[in-house]
């Protein structure tokens, strides 16, 4: 069957179902791009920037840092780091602040991606009862095998192709949400891990500053 010929087929929930299947697809494609781009550069630039800074080299540091300002990372250390001689506890608090900023960056559209897995499954419920009633309607005891039964089929193909494409539609987008939640949980963990190193090194650089 081609696609036009099951579009028309699903009824009308197939109008909402194309929407919420484009409006899946985009956002999709955005946060892959979105994640390449971090998972590609991030680990780098973080690695440059810690070597940079145990080295005494703060100057480099945040050179590094202002060039890729585009990265939550780089936005999350240069919070920290312009500020002018914190002590160790306000130090910290900038890092987990401006982390806790970049939160809704990195979740973002997840909102959306449950909705349309909610209410993907339930449009083609819809489908499957309006074509139920579709079915039933056409439906002459006295007349099986005549000219109403085609009334009969066209209802039954309304509800099985509007439950299957509410079904994809929403398996689809389900796989990807997890995904990047997923890296998501990731990201959160490993912006733990490398601002404790960080606040670890200014702690001790600060401790040296006035032992001195």
């Amino acid at each position: 069957m081609e696609i036009s010929n099951l579009f028309k087929s699903g009824g009308v929930v197939m109008w909402p179902l194309l929407f919420f299947s484009v409006l899946g697809v985009a956002l999709i494609i955005e946060r892959i791009i979105f994640w390449i781009k971090i998972s590609n550069r991030q680990n780098r630039i973080v690695q440059n920037v810690l070597k940079a800074y145990r080295q005494g080299n703060v100057v480099a540091a945040l050179d590094i840092l202002h060039r890729n300002a585009d990265l939550p990372i780089a936005r999350i250390f240069l919070a920290a780091l312009v500020l002018e001689e914190p002590n160790p506890e306000e130090f910290r608090l900038a890092l987990e602040s401006e982390a806790q900023a970049e939160i809704p960056l990195l979740k973002r559209f997840q909102n959306i991606f449950d909705t349309i897995i909610g209410l993907a499954p339930l449009l083609g419920l819809l489908g499957t009862v309006l074509g139920l009633i579709t079915s039933f309607a056409s439906l002459n005891i006295g007349d099986v095998g005549g000219t109403k039964t085609a009334g009969v089929t066209s209802g039954i193909s309304e509800a099985l192709v509007s439950t299957a494409s509410g079904l994809v539609v929403a398996i689809i987008t389900l796989f990807f949400a997890n995904t990047f939640r997923g890296m998501y949980l990731r990201q959160i963990a490993w912006i733990q891990e490398y601002g404790g190193q960080l606040e670890l090194l200014y702690r001790r650089y600060y401790e040296r500053g006035h032992k001195s």
